[in-house]
């Protein structure tokens, strides 16, 4: 990942507002308790979406392994590699998913600026209208707080 995938001068944010329901902010490892049971509790369906891509998340995973992948994407996000959004509720004591904002492996759109390949989950027992509400609020939160030229979703989320 080169230090170009983004404008050196852009601050991406650190909240987002969803709803009266939930917002949005980087996670970190201090979520890994709230995390594992959002990702173990929802294991199937995150593996049937990411295992064959990104081998995620495993059966077995361990709150330690669940940490260190946490400080990987914290670490990723100050140098803007890229971005692990937690989806929480307002007192953040339970995440009800995550959106990943990712730089293309590669694209012909990168020649005009910055291009994001970006998908979410939510879990299963969340709120009524949340997964609608995310599939909403994504694009647009990605059109008016990003400089992206174009945003692909390559696991299907806007098809």
């Amino acid at each position: 990942m080169t230090p170009s995938w983004l404008p050196a001068d852009f601050a991406h944010p650190l909240r987002a507002t969803l709803n009266e329901q939930a917002h949005l902010r980087p996670i970190h490892p201090e979520d890994t308790d709230i995390d594992m049971v959002a990702v173990m509790g929802n294991q199937p369906m995150l593996w049937a979406k990411y295992g064959d891509a990104w081998g995620w998340p495993p059966a077995d995973m361990t709150a330690e392994a669940d940490r260190a992948d946490l400080d990987r994407h914290a670490r990723e996000m100050v140098t803007h590699e890229s971005f692990n959004y937690a989806i929480l509720d307002p007192d953040e004591t339970r995440i009800y998913g995550c959106v990943y904002i990712d730089p293309p492996e590669d694209s012909a759109e990168k020649a005009r600026g910055p291009v994001a390949d970006v998908s979410w989950w939510v879990v299963a027992d969340a709120p009524a209208g949340l997964a609608d509400a995310v599939a909403a609020f994504v694009p647009r939160w990605l059109a008016d707080a990003w400089p992206f030229v174009a945003v692909r979703y390559p696991f299907g989320e806007r098809e």
